[in-house]
């Protein structure tokens, strides 16, 4: 970590020579495990081919053809558990660095304005895209160079859902995300800024604009809690009918809201002390996902003196990348395994002094600690916001609040016309795994809206 520049990218890109170099190294398989690897089934040997010769313009052509957002996995897909940790040369040497190899090519093109894509006319159907994450993203593009006239309704300021105000500035700047924005407009896109559908305008009235379908991709943006006990001298204060939550306190804040504060701090949008986290503050992450690992570093970035990950399992568990995790022990976050908090102290401002943990690693005799605490940051997960479902009429989610879809037309809820995907659908995953669900759903919408104008045609 820079200690100058703390929300600098950290990982270097190659230089050209470097490039073509790590390329020649593919073997270029017959049969590319690689490729079978990535969820999207990106051709990474003919595009990698491509750029051992120094062709970079049928290279990252052949890249766009599969992925609207090259720039963005280059930096954050699951490289080692996917393509590279598929490809045959890790199993003797070392894999190809399929994810370096993107991200030089999808940046040198940016940087060199390669790419002019034929933009499709629009003329076979219209279709609203509600969230502009990264499943909205893909749907988008998709269906933009299928024919289709697509426009994005977003909440934010800015676009890009969780790749914006999830992911870290030194993980993936903010600007490569704006780039490829940029570049979903440039194909003829339209995007509404500042529209919170739900709110400002609504399923219905989409439909009464003229629209043939719409894409549901607003990601999950409700995040789950825990019920801890709250202690206040001496006393419970967790129980009752005017019992304190964890929510209510505010120096507890889910790791999306922290995350998302950060960035908007970045932005000049809030002021630095919103973060509820001070200098020097004692910080404690829940959770062991890449969300987490992201929280705690974040966390030390802006000032935390220690920041501890409490796990209820062991590190064979975890979910966050191997990568990310060795990244967060490298800067000085402590791992608490088999762990829980089991009470929380807070002073008569609500303010947090204290955590009670208890570590039960198997078949030991459990500890109790009381250990002090600033700030606490949860990183369990998160669940749908509703709000799109109790303004819309037919459309219904299950007990868990996701929005239910079926498989033909694949991702058509149970509102005739209106789909979705992505985690808001219950296909949680990285950010290619909903690119994946989102190239399914953009098929079937192309696939329901062709049916659709035919019935219309001859009928």
């Amino acid at each position: 970590m820079n200690q100058n520049k703390p929300f600098q990218e950290e990982n270097e890109s190659y230089t050209m020579f470097e490039a073509i170099q790590e390329a020649q190294r593919c073997l270029h398989c017959k049969v590319p495990q690689c490729k079978k690897g990535c969820p999207i089934s990106n051709d990474i040997p003919d595009w990698i081919h491509e750029l051992s010769k120094g062709n970079m313009g049928n290279a990252i052509s052949i890249i766009r053809a599969k992925s609207n957002l090259p720039a963005v996995c280059g930096r954050v897909c699951a490289h080692e558990k996917q393509c590279e940790g598929a490809c045959v040369l890790g199993k003797k040497d070392r894999p190809v660095n399929i994810g370096k190899l993107e991200r030089f090519v999808a940046d040198f093109d940016s940087e060199n304005e390669l790419t002019h894509e034929d933009i499709a006319e629009k003329k076979r159907g219209k279709v609203a895209v509600i969230g502009a994450g990264p499943s909205g993203i893909t749907v988008a593009g998709d269906l933009s160079r299928m024919g289709f006239a697509v426009e994005i309704f977003e909440m934010e300021a800015q676009c890009g859902g969780v790749l914006r105000y999830g992911i870290p500035e030194y993980r993936l700047p903010k600007e490569v995300v704006a780039r490829e924005i940029r570049y979903i407009e440039k194909m003829g896109v339209v995007i509404h800024r500042k529209t919170h559908v739900g709110y400002d305008i609504t399923v219905d009235s989409l439909f009464g604009q003229g629209f043939d379908a719409i894409f549901i991709g607003t990601g999950l943006g409700k995040p789950r809690s825990l019920e801890i006990p709250i202690w206040q001298n001496g006393v419970c204060i967790s129980e009752g009918e005017n019992a304190t939550k964890c929510a209510d306190l505010k120096r507890i804040r889910m790791a999306t809201h922290f995350l998302r504060r950060v960035e908007l701090i970045s932005e000049g949008f809030m002021r630095p002390e919103e973060t509820h986290v001070d200098r020097g503050a004692r910080v404690w992450v829940v959770g062991c996902g890449n969300t987490a690992m992201d929280a705690s570093r974040t966390a030390l970035r802006i000032g935390a003196s220690k920041v501890d990950v409490i796990y209820n399992q062991g590190i064979d568990t975890m979910s966050a990348l191997r990568a990310e995790y060795d990244d967060a022990v490298k800067e000085g976050v402590n791992f608490n395994w088999w762990s829980a908090i089991t009470e929380i102290h807070v002073d008569d401002n609500l303010d947090i002094t204290e955590i009670v943990l208890e570590t039960a690693e198997p078949d030991k005799e459990p500890v109790r600690q009381t250990l002090r605490a600033d700030n606490i940051i949860m990183a369990i997960g998160n669940t749908p916001n509703t709000m799109i479902v109790r303004t819309t009429s037919g459309l219904e989610n299950d007990e868990r609040k996701f929005l239910i879809t079926r498989e033909v037309p694949y991702g058509m809820t149970t509102r005739k016309g209106v789909f979705a995907g992505g985690d808001v659908a219950n296909r949680q995953a990285t950010v290619v795994h909903a690119m994946q669900d989102a190239k399914r759903v953009a098929e079937g919408i192309a696939q329901y809206v062709d049916a659709v104008k035919l019935m219309e045609a001859i009928s």
